[in-house]
């Protein structure tokens, strides 16, 4: 059996506290009678106003924080930006446990942290947003930036965890994050 080590540690940390923060966000502000296995109960909400508390939101619900921020809560009953938003839940579910699937595996096989730290965020997140497909049909999105007529893709923190392991993902193709690999010069013997 594989022994842990400091990457595996670190990065699992990251993993829990991103869908612990989802989980707890999320927790707060849903209404109860919104959990429900398999169903949709929240979800067909046509209207939007202001709440009159921040918990037990069903969905539609505004707050204008700033100019160009709206703290919401909206329902994405599709993949990535409303992506397959047609597709009945059990293949929504399906593809992304298949994707998790695959990037634990990553995970497992890898040693580089910020490669693991990457793939945990995202493992995180997504995790929380298929919990959310489960207990509630779609995923809850919260944030939402805009400015006049421009309008930024309402978002969720297991969303910004996904990012981060994406952009740490990159950063280590680009090679940051790994040691200087020595020079031909020095493995030739030159000072």
């Amino acid at each position: 059996m594989k022994r842990l080590d400091p990457t595996m540690i670190v990065s699992l940390m990251a993993a829990v506290i991103a869908f612990g923060l989802d989980r707890a966000q999320k927790g707060f502000h849903i209404a109860a009678d919104c959990y429900a296995i398999g169903q949709a109960l929240c979800i067909p909400i046509p209207f939007s106003y202001a709440p009159i508390s921040l918990t037990g939101w069903r969905g539609g619900e505004i707050l204008q924080v700033t100019p160009f921020f709206d703290y919401v809560l909206v329902w994405n009953t599709g993949i990535s930006y409303g992506l397959f938003d047609h597709l009945p839940a059990w293949a929504l579910g399906l593809v992304m446990g298949v994707a998790i699937i695959g990037l634990a595996i990553w995970w497992w096989r890898d040693n580089s942290l910020l490669t693991r730290l990457g793939l945990a965020l995202a493992i995180g997140g997504a995790l929380s947003n298929a919990l959310d497909r489960l207990l509630f049909g779609g995923v809850a999105d919260f944030f939402h930036f805009h400015w006049d007529t421009w309008s930024f893709y309402i978002f969720n923190i297991a969303d910004v965890a996904i990012t981060f392991g994406v952009i740490f993902l990159f950063a280590d193709l680009l090679g940051l994050g790994r040691g200087a690999k020595k020079s031909s010069a020095k493995q030739s013997g030159s000072p």
